[in-house]
């Protein structure tokens, strides 16, 4: 028996995002607990799924307010570390029409690019069913050989690996470099969620069912999931290819963590059905119920606390039949 569904290793920060104008006509800014991987894991805790997070926060306010934020959406912390050298990452969130972001990130060096090899637990990385990591764990050599470590160790404990690759390109001193990140990931996943702008910059094609038979030849990839903003998303297993609407009857506020619930609805997909007996009927159900997962947050600000229930989820799916 494991003791959890999916661990995750990566950065959690702080995002500032935009609520409101102060009466002097200042930007009004909430820090809101976010970091893909941590954000996946609070989707699943939702769905009643074990988790556990790997990475590491400045031994500050923000670092301690973030550890509680995740252990109150029921993450495992035990290995999530605090650095009393230097700070928790943050990242300011700017909104644009239609819930458009940009990021900029205070980072140089920020406590989540400060997690090395000898503090990744592996006994942790045994427990779970599945691992999922991303690319800002990958954009600094310390971190990077804590990953590629912790991905070592699901492999060789017959874990499947999950992976996003979360393009931040203000993160990375090259493209290039970002290219190798995503490749290296692509190279160890049994289960990827990319999105349309990234499967571009990797295959260089606007055909996603072109683009994603590019990857696959290349890499072996098992299961794939494509999510394309307002035209919704597909799925890729085998033979099978699967394509489910989006849900528009929601008020977009931003988009931040709409790609984290998606991948984290899939992944409680995955772990209901089992990656072996995936079938178009049981893909079609998970990606409208990841749809309508990636819809909601869209509505609200921030993600990591706010990530919606169920009962949320299967009432805006019922709305629109």
């Amino acid at each position: 028996m494991k003791k959890f569904d999916v661990v995750a290793l990566g950065e959690l920060l702080v995002d500032f995002t935009e609520n409101g104008i102060s009466t002097q006509g200042n930007p009004i800014l909430e820090a809101n607990p976010g970091g893909a991987p941590c954000n996946v894991l609070a989707m699943l805790s939702k769905l009643g799924r074990k988790t556990a997070f790997m990475g590491k926060v400045g031994d500050d306010h923000f670092g301690a307010m973030l550890k509680t934020a995740a252990a109150e959406s029921g993450i495992d912390v035990t290995n999530l570390l605090m650095d009393g050298e230097v700070h928790t990452t943050l990242a300011f969130v700017h909104t644009f029409l239609e819930g458009e972001r940009a990021f900029s990130f205070y980072r140089n060096p920020g406590a989540d690019m400060m997690l090395r090899q000898d503090e990744v637990q592996k006994d942790v990385i045994k427990a779970a069913k599945i691992f999922h990591f991303g690319t800002l764990s990958m954009t600094h050599e310390c971190v990077r050989e804590a990953t590629h470590h912790a991905v070592d160790i699901a492999k060789e404990n017959g874990l499947l690996v999950s992976f996003d690759p979360n393009l931040r390109e203000p993160l990375w001193d090259s493209l290039e470099d970002a290219k190798k990140a995503i490749a290296y990931g692509l190279s160890k996943c049994d289960i990827l969620k990319i999105s349309d702008n990234e499967l571009e910059f990797m295959t260089g094609t606007t055909d996603y069912t072109e683009g994603v038979r590019m990857l696959r030849e290349n890499y072996g990839l098992p299961l794939v999931f494509v999510t394309l903003g307002k035209d919704g998303s597909r799925a890729y297993y085998r033979d099978i290819i699967v394509e489910a609407k989006p849900f528009m009857n929601v008020h977009t506020i931003e988009k931040t963590g709409a790609g984290d619930t998606f991948t984290g609805c899939a992944l409680h997909s995955v772990l209901t059905y089992g990656i072996e007996h995936i079938t178009a009927e049981n893909l079609r159900k998970t990606l409208l119920f990841a749809n309508a997962g990636a819809a909601l947050i869209t509505t609200k600000k921030g993600a990591l606390k706010v990530m919606p229930e169920r009962a949320e989820i299967e009432a805006l799916m019922r709305s629109e039949q």
